[in-house]
């Protein structure tokens, strides 16, 4: 698996796993100073988040789409995409534009950063 679809399938690890059912996995993805900036404009926190991924709903699907990384230095990279719920086939919610700082720590890569904005 190429780098590119290795961090990919990272981002989907978080929408997509029960991560109340296997909170360990949480630490090998995010990085100990972990924070986002929410698609409202909100800063939060490591822990903000590690709550919302606990408590999310299982049964809500993500497409990623136009996904690519840039390569920052050896041991970090830069992910760009779109993430678009696919939960309601009635809804056409344009999605929105995420990106993500990724760190080789370890033997894991984990998200020390991450930013998403609301599609016009």
């Amino acid at each position: 698996m190429d780098l590119t679809e290795h961090i990919r399938q990272r981002e989907l690890a978080l929408l997509h796993t029960d991560l109340a059912a296997n909170p360990a996995l949480i630490d090998e993805l995010l990085a100990a100073d972990f924070e986002e900036i929410s698609s409202s404009g909100e800063v939060n926190a490591r822990n903000d988040v590690v709550n919302w991924l606990l408590s999310k709903d299982q049964h809500i699907q993500w497409v990623l789409t136009d996904f690519r990384i840039r390569v920052l230095a050896d041991d970090w990279v830069l992910a760009h995409y779109t993430a678009q719920k696919c939960d309601d086939p009635n809804v056409t919610s344009k999605g929105s534009i995420r990106t993500s700082i990724w760190q080789h720590q370890g033997n894991h890569w984990k998200m020390v950063f991450h930013q998403a904005s609301r599609k016009s």
